[in-house]
């Protein structure tokens, strides 16, 4: 199987269960039951709307998941909405097949035309520095909780918007189930 053997589309509200699996999965024992719970929590959260729950499927069954929810950087007198990527999980034996760089640009082609300027995660800069993210410390975004600095690279930035960088600078305010300062270690 391959990453075109997958289909990319959004997530259907009966598959709950099968997408907190996912997250068990591809987490393991420690951090799966977490992220899982997370996972629940931002799918209830009126704070986390407008939501994007997009999966991959393969052969009837869910092998990945991403979530992209909303985030506003303080102080924007324009209010303008923009996006966190997290969490995204494809299960372990799928894992390396392109399944979740799939994911992750769906993700951007749904929002290249919304008014959502910048996409934000906290994450592998080895993994993510290939879709265009880059440092968001220093493009002047400050995560909600303060991140160790050896792992600074890890919280990072992406333009939806041409130019959105330099038109937004602050602290970036997550939904409420984001909003724990457990989340923000990595």
């Amino acid at each position: 199987m391959n990453a075109c053997d997958v289909t990319i589309r959004a997530a259907r509200e009966h598959e709950r269960d099968e997408i907190l699996s996912v997250h068990l999965d591809a987490f393991g024992d420690e951090e799966g039951p977490v992220i899982a719970k997370l996972v629940g929590e931002l799918l209830d959260d009126p704070t986390s709307r407008p939501i994007d729950s997009l999966v991959a499927e393969s052969d009837g069954h869910l092998v990945g998941h991403v979530l992209f929810t909303a985030v506003t950087v303080e102080p924007d007198e324009a209010q303008v909405r923009h996006l966190i990527l997290a969490p995204l999980a494809v299960v372990t034996e799928k894992q390396s097949l392109g399944i979740g760089a799939r994911l992750v640009r769906e993700g951007f082609r749904r929002h290249s035309n919304d008014e959502a300027g910048l996409i934000f995660v906290l994450g592998y800069p080895d993994y993510y520095l290939r879709f265009g993210f880059q440092p968001a410390g220093p493009c002047g975004f400050q995560a909600p909780y303060p991140i160790a600095d050896e792992h600074a690279d890890a919280w990072m930035v992406r333009e939806l918007v041409s130019g959105a960088i330099e038109q937004h600078k602050g602290i970036v305010r997550c939904s409420k189930a984001l909003d724990h300062p457990q989340y923000w270690r990595e």
